[in-house]
């Protein structure tokens, strides 16, 4: 019943991503057409009633029908972010008695998480940097105004924010997510420190809260998952206008095959090689979790369908499963160092700043370290891009221009990013159930 559930799921939301590209794509042209032909008019009112955002300003008097719709059900998921994550780490180190088993769980985790993230960064920086010597990125950037209210910060403030000052605080804010994995953690390590008679009742809580969120979210996925899927598609490609693509096109088009090339390519390998399981297989089982990532483009609302993919599709232990999915979603961002070494590269060259070898690799450790600080929410990987422009010093008008040229067209991008975040995880989960020998063989090959 699970194999044939999760089956259905999966085909239901491929059916949503084709939907929603192809009416996204034909309202975008309606939108260029009617704007061109001097009917704008009629696009605004289009625009009001289906897709406008009704909290921004000017837009009191508009329905925004499908800002609605994919706002309920991307907050119905980001409700639970914490408490699932707080749960299923908690509960995942509470089970683990062994210290030297959690040491060496955690040591792969971390180990895999930074061998992807090195692979995905040379491809970034070598591609990058070929595309800028050949003249590629040289956009000029006209008709936009700098990037209003983008700071930059020591990128090593990640560190600082792993331990919070105040737990009411953490508890309280679903960009904390790493403070959550802290306390998790600690509370799991302190639950097995103590004698079992002690800790049952606490347990048993964290246990039954566990239960409930993983039923509230397996039923907002499977039944409003794929028309939730449809909606948000079509909203951010009908309001997405073609006249800021134009001069990033390389930057697109570069950043764009990338990330196919390693979610398509780089991540079986990973699978093939690490795991030992064949990598069709993977790639097959894993697509509904990267059509729901590029859909919602928050890894923090792809985790349970994540989760759930890896335990009943690919055998994954829930042990395993709990603890490096919600690890993984808060610090292995593959996608978005690739996308933000390019990024960068690409702003150099609008600016007409020079990149250096030595550059290069500030760069890709610069990049490495903020997208492991970025939160697991849509848009977060661009605004945190600037902390790398300030890091390496690319910041004067022209850097600026080209950098809100970024925040403009990045949106599309940024999707196929959350795609390969969310599937990178997965790989590392079944690498280390595999080392680990607890990765069910038989429901990975099932069909």
């Amino acid at each position: 019943m699970k194999k044939t559930t999760t089956t259905s799921l999966a085909k239901k939301m491929t059916i949503a991503l084709v939907c929603g590209l192809v009416a996204g794509l034909a309202l975008m042209f309606v939108r260029e057409s009617l704007n061109s032909s001097g009917s704008a008019a009629a696009w605004t009112a289009i625009n009001n009633i289906l897709f406008q955002d009704i909290t921004a300003a000017g837009a009191e008097s508009a329905l925004g029908i499908f800002y609605i719709i994919g706002q309920l059900f991307i907050k119905s998921l980001q409700l639970v972010i914490v408490p699932m994550v707080f749960t299923s780490i908690a509960l995942a180190i509470g089970q683990i008695s062994d210290t030297r088993t959690l040491g060496r769980i955690s040591a792969k985790t971390i180990g895999i998480f930074l061998l992807c993230s090195f692979f995905a960064l040379v491809l970034a920086c070598v591609v990058g940097i070929l595309c800028y010597n050949m003249g590629m990125f040289s956009a000029q950037v006209e008709g936009l105004t700098g990037a209003a209210g983008s700071t930059g910060s020591n990128p090593l403030n990640v560190v600082l924010n792993i331990v919070p000052s105040n737990i009411a605080t953490a508890f309280s804010s679903n960009t904390a997510v790493l403070s959550i994995v802290f306390l998790a953690a600690a509370v799991g390590l302190c639950m097995n420190a103590l004698p079992a008679e002690k800790t049952s009742l606490l347990k048993k809580l964290i246990t039954e809260v566990n239960d409930v969120v993983v039923v509230f979210l397996n039923y907002v996925v499977t039944k409003f998952g794929p028309f939730a899927i449809f909606v948000l598609l079509t909203r951010t490609f009908a309001s997405y206008g073609i006249n800021y693509l134009r001069p990033a096109l390389a930057y697109v088009v570069v950043t764009t095959v990338l990330l196919f090339l390693f979610l398509l390519v780089g991540y079986p390998l990973f699978v093939a090689v690490l795991a030992k399981q064949n990598p069709i297989t993977f790639i097959q089982k894993i697509s509904n979790v990267a059509i729901f990532g590029f859909s919602t483009s928050s890894s923090a609302a792809t985790l349970p369908l994540n989760q759930k993919t890896c335990t009943e599709g690919f055998g994954v232990d829930e042990t395993i499963a709990s603890f490096v999915l919600p690890l993984g979603m808060t610090i292995n961002m593959n996608g978005t160092a690739i996308m933000q070494v390019v990024a960068t590269v690409f702003i150099a060259g609008c600016a007409g700043y020079s990149v250096t070898f030595f550059q290069l690799v500030v760069i890709a450790l610069l990049a490495l370290i903020a997208s492991a600080g970025t939160p697991a929410a849509p848009g977060a990987g661009a605004v945190i891009l600037f902390t790398i422009l300030s890091g390496v010093g690319f910041t004067n008008d022209a850097a600026l221009l080209a950098y809100a040229l970024i925040l403009a067209i990045n949106r599309p991008i940024e999707m196929l990013v959350t795609s390969l975040n969310v599937v990178g995880d997965a790989v590392t989960s079944i690498c280390v159930a595999k080392s680990e020998g607890k990765l069910d063989e038989t429901k990975y090959n099932a069909n």
